[in-house]
């Protein structure tokens, strides 16, 4: 994969920021190929489609492009917070992309996608209201929290300047599938909470009372479920059914 922006393709553009979007969506449309089903290439939408950028014209898969110069931070500033939790209910909201770029050697530094079945009120952090002097005075934009979203949602094409196989995107993606087959946001988001709770164990295999340990995080963020250790064992029943671990012996688990 050729990791290099194309400087022409900016001629003629004054603003850095439109200069940024040109060269990195040309780099999209030109090297990407479409996780979810393999297509060897991805197409733009026409200009100011209002809900994604690009989409696979084989699986009709859309997706969003946010890009950075620099390194990508813990949060991604994205639009209207009102707009965002109706996206999240809907099923054509778009999957994201994420790109940094290095600037003085126009170089993709990393490119990643976080798939829309990751998409939960939880990862979404509501921004205070613009203050009354500004134009669009009372606005509320809102953050994604990258930290809130598990490793396996955040599938890296370039990390660090280094390209993944096509094979390792595509295995990846496959991994997260289970998580569309969620009856509920609130089913998605327990399934999510305890797989980063895994996660922060830093751990090939783990134990049942290693997890209970979370159970005060836990009940803090599902204030309405009294029986956590409950919630806990059943979502590590589902993730053991999908794949996602894989039953040691009574009690223990390993990540798959």
């Amino acid at each position: 994969m050729n990791l290099f922006l194309d400087e022409q393709k900016a001629l003629g553009y004054k603003s850095p920021a439109q200069k940024a979007r040109v060269l990195t969506e040309d780099w999209v449309d030109r090297h990407v190929f479409c996780p979810s089903c393999g297509h060897q290439s991805i197409d733009q939408h026409p200009n100011n489609e209002p809900v994604a950028d690009f989409f696979c014209p084989n699986c009709l898969e859309d997706y969003e492009l946010k890009s950075t110069k620099g390194a990508i931070g813990a949060k991604i500033v994205d639009g209207a917070y009102s707009t965002m939790l109706q996206r999240l209910l809907s099923s054509t909201s778009p999957h994201l992309f994420l790109l940094s770029y290095n600037l003085e050697h126009l170089k993709v530094s990393d490119f990643l996608i976080i798939p829309k079945h990751f998409f939960v009120p939880g990862i979404i952090e509501q921004r205070k209201p613009l203050a009354p002097s500004a134009r669009r005075a009372g606005w509320v934009g809102c953050n994604i929290l990258l930290n809130s979203i598990p490793k396996t949602g955040r599938i890296f094409f370039v990390k660090n300047g280094v390209a993944a196989s096509r094979q390792r995107v595509l295995d990846d993606w496959q991994k997260t599938l289970f998580l569309k087959d969620a009856k509920s946001i609130s089913q998605k988001g327990w399934l999510l909470d305890v797989m980063l709770c895994v996660e922060a164990l830093e751990k090939e295999q783990f134990s049942l009372d290693e997890i209970y340990a979370f159970e005060g995080h836990l009940a803090g963020l599902h204030r309405q479920n009294r029986h956590i250790k409950d919630k806990i064992r059943q979502q590590l029943q589902v993730l053991r059914d999908r794949g996602y671990l894989e039953f040691v012996s009574r009690g223990r688990y390993r990540v798959v």
